[in-house]
């Protein structure tokens, strides 16, 4: 399976020739929307977009790490982490889209 990873400007083209705006206007827009979803993550409010998904900031308390490599422990230090659920919209287009793949 071929991995192909979706950049900024792939999102812009798609902006450009789909929905007709200018590359410039496409670039400032998801730009915008990018700053205002991580501006409301930074203030730990979660970010929920119908049909696509959830982006939610949970908190992870202090623990005890063990490196992989020597088994030492290491402290592992509080910290917050954005997660991402998928809606069940999103989940199902995905897995028909990958079972028709297959086929």
């Amino acid at each position: 399976m071929t991995e192909k990873t979706i950049t900024r400007a792939d999102i812009v083209d798609k902006l450009v020739s789909e929905v007709g705006l200018t590359r410039q206007d496409s670039s400032d827009y998801l730009e915008r929307v990018l700053e205002m979803v991580c501006e409301e993550l930074v203030a730990d409010n979660s970010v929920k977009l119908a049909r696509f998904g959830n982006f939610v900031v949970r908190r992870k308390n202090a623990r005890v790490g063990r490196n992989p490599k020597t088994g030492k422990e290491a402290p592992i230090t509080a910290r917050r982490v954005v997660t991402f659920k998928p809606s069940p919209l999103m989940r199902r287009r995905v897995e028909a889209a990958l079972a028709s793949k297959e086929k």
